[in-house]
Parts: C-alpha cells; sequence; structure tokens
C-alpha cells in the first residue's frame, strides 16, 4: 500500500554547515623573494560565513589582483533547536544565557557551540484544519480566529500555508505572505457532507478504505505537511492543527506522523476544537487528546484544549504567537558523529530547574553532499 503520491525524499535534520576559509596568498617584495601566507580562521555561528582576508591597501597591486584566492571547504553537521522556557507558573522566561543550560544527547552532555534568544526569525507557518463533519459547529469559528491569528504573528519575512483534511488530505493555499489568500483558503473550507469529488493537492487526495467516504485523515495530513512542505525550509518552523484530535482512515500511523515531524524540524501545536455536543448525539466517546499529546511533546509543541469556546481559542493562538516570538536558538556538534540514521533523544535542561519545552529527539540521517 502506498502512503501518500508525490512524495520528495527526506531531509535530514541534520544541518550541513559549511564554512569557508580564504587563504590570500601576499607578495613579499616586487623582486619574488619568499611569500608569507595570511589567512582568516574565525569560526562563524551556524550558517554564516568567514569573510575572505583582506590585504592591506598598499598591498592592492594589479598582479596580486590577478591570484586566485584558494578555497578550503570544511563541512560540519550541527544539531539546532528552538525551545520556550518557562516558570512553575507557566510564565515564559527571557533573558537567559547559554550558561543557564545543559544539552544532552542520549544522555550524554554536548558542548553548546552557538546559543540566542532569537524571536525575530523567519518563520514557517502550516495551518492544517480539520473539516470532517465533527467540526460542523466550530468550524466558522476557526476560521475567524486563524484569520485573526495569521494576521498578528505574520511579518513581511514569513510564509504561510493551509492544508484542509477530512476523508484526504489537500493544501488549498501554497506558500504566500499574502494574509489575504491565507484568509480566504480558510474561508474556502467547508465541512465533509460524506461526498467528495477529489481534487490532487499537492501530494494528491489522501485515499481512504474502500467504499468510505467518511473518515479524518488527521495522520496523513501531519505527514504531508511536514514531509513535502516543511523538509526543505530552514528556520523556525511550526505547524497548527486545528481538531478534535481523532483519527478515522488514515493509511499511516501516528509514529509516522511524529517522525516525518521530527525529521522536518517542525515544532507542532494542537489546538483541541472539539463540538462536545456532536460526539454526544452520536453517542460516541471522544479520545483524541491522548494521541495528539505524544504528537505534540515529540516535537517541543503542546496541546491546548478550546473546545467550542471563541474566548478560549482566542486565548491559545496568543498564547502560541508569545511562544514563537519568545525562543531560544541552540545548536551544537554531536560527540556521536556517526549518521546513520539512528534515532537520538534529546534534553535541554535549565540550571535553574525552569521547564524547557523542546523536541524530544531527532534522526541521525546521513547529510546530502555539498554542491560540487
Amino acid at each position: 500500500m502506498q502512503k501518500l503520491s508525490a512524495y520528495r525524499r527526506f531531509t535530514p535534520v541534520l544541518t550541513a554547515v559549511s564554512i569557508l576559509v580564504f587563504l590570500a596568498v601576499l607578495s613579499a617584495a616586487p623582486s619574488g623573494a619568499a611569500q608569507n601566507p595570511s589567512s582568516s580562521s574565525a569560526t562563524p555561528q551556524a550558517g554564516a560565513q568567514a569573510p575572505a582576508a583582506q590585504k592591506p591597501a598598499d598591498a592592492q597591486k594589479p598582479e596580486d589582483q590577478q591570484t586566485p584566492a584558494e578555497t578550503l571547504k570544511v563541512s560540519v553537521n550541527v544539531v539546532g533547536l528552538f525551545f520556550n522556557v518557562k516558570d512553575k507558573h507557566g510564565a515564559l522566561m527571557p533573558n537567559l544565557t547559554k550558561d543557564d543550560f545543559e544539552v544532552f544527547e542520549d544522555g550524554k552532555p554536548q558542548t553548546i557551540k552557538y546559543f540566542a534568544a532569537e524571536s525575530n526569525l523567519p518563520l514557517t507557518l502550516g495551518i492544517l484544519i480539520d473539516s470532517s463533519g465533527s467540526q460542523l459547529r466550530v468550524l466558522d469559528m476557526e476560521k475567524e480566529v486563524g484569520g485573526a491569528f495569521l494576521r498578528q504573528i505574520l511579518t513581511d519575512k514569513d510564509e504561510a500555508y493551509v492544508i484542509d483534511f477530512n476523508i484526504d488530505a489537500e493544501l488549498i493555499q501554497d506558500y504566500t505572505r499574502d494574509v489575504h489568500r491565507l484568509q480566504a483558503a480558510l474561508n474556502k473550507v467547508k465541512i465533509n457532507t460524506g461526498f467528495t469529488s477529489p481534487v490532487p493537492g499537492a501530494g494528491g487526495p489522501v485515499p481512504t478504505a474502500p467504499g468510505s467516504q467518511k473518515g479524518t485523515v488527521l495522520y496523513d495530513a501531519v505527514y504531508l505537511s511536514a514531509h513535502d512542505m516543511l523538509a526543505k525550509e530552514v528556520g523556525r518552523k511550526a505547524m497548527i492543527l486545528l481538531t478534535d484530535g481523532e483519527d478515522e482512515g488514515s493509511q499511516l500511523k501516528i509514529r509516522d506522523a511524529i517522525e516525518a515531524a521530527q525529521k522536518s524540524d517542525a515544532i507542532i501545536y494542537v489546538l483541541l476544537c472539539a463540538d462536545r455536543g456532536f460526539y454526544g448525539s452520536f453517542q460516541v466517546g471522544y479520545s483524541g487528546e491522548g494521541e495528539m499529546r505524544k504528537l505534540t511533546e515529540a516535537t517541543g509543541g503542546r496541546v491546548i484544549n478550546v473546545g467550542n469556546k471563541f474566548d478560549k481559542l482566542k486565548e491559545a493562538f496568543d498564547q502560541i504567537a508569545a511562544e514563537l516570538r519568545s525562543q531560544y536558538n541552540l545548536g551544537y556538534t554531536p560527540t556521536n558523529a556517526v549518521q546513520d540514521g539512528s534515532y537520538r533523544k534529546l534534553e535541554v535542561k535549565s540550571k535553574q530547574s525552569y521547564k524547557v519545552q523542546c523536541r524530544a529527539g531527532y534522526y541521525a540521517t546521513p547529510r546530502e553532499p555539498l554542491p560540487q
């Protein structure tokens, strides 16, 4: 059984950091006497490049300018983490430093290579909205408050997309900075009434069991969002799920969704929007919260239960906005340098015993070769 069509290859979670060191050769004298090399060896933060060594003004001669610089490329694998820190009352703790934290991989201490309190890095955000029948009485609320949140959180350097899921998962708005287009996409979402005319999205619709027109392919939607949309992106990445947390008909399991999310380095928030009256009228139990907690705790997000209350949903979005603006960012080079695809457990500890909200681990997947 195929999972989802048109999927690209997995992208490693490990960041390949290319450090370029330029060695410029200076002439000691016009007569061609012995030459002394000079180099710049400052180590940049992840993703940065060391500048080429500069010649003094009096050494800028035509023959020197014709000499090409020799380039040495060194690749270093760095694990990057975005996380929040809260006190025992749940209040965000800003203004902490690198010395306030310890990082462990599989229980072994790691050396923090870089650290920053980054609240303005570009954000890539996915909004996943459940349009199955159980959302009938909360969907309009989700559209309104979700649109207001996007207007609040997105800056001119951020991007977002919208995925709708019921019996299939479909990308209804690709990456855009335009909040009007995002709101228009939310407004197009309609409750699945049990009849569908499949329209392929980014990865095509996700089929359910033969003869079935009911379902909520939540896990397939998370996989699609992580694997097709976020895996190739860099920087801060997050998903927000508006759902009751119930999955019915996905081809994938929750472990597949979690693995894809961790490999894409995406934080997942789940806003549990549940019409309790729907469950009562159909005499079925509601049990989605437990699985959603597995999903969020593994990725560094959390579950916020809003039921069908407008004010609770707005407050939840406000909390997420504050957390996304208050993230710390650190990186380290693993002491276990073997890239065998194995899962590595992560733990960031606060020396002041604050609560750290961080993803639970990553996959040590071999990186793709550098371009020649």
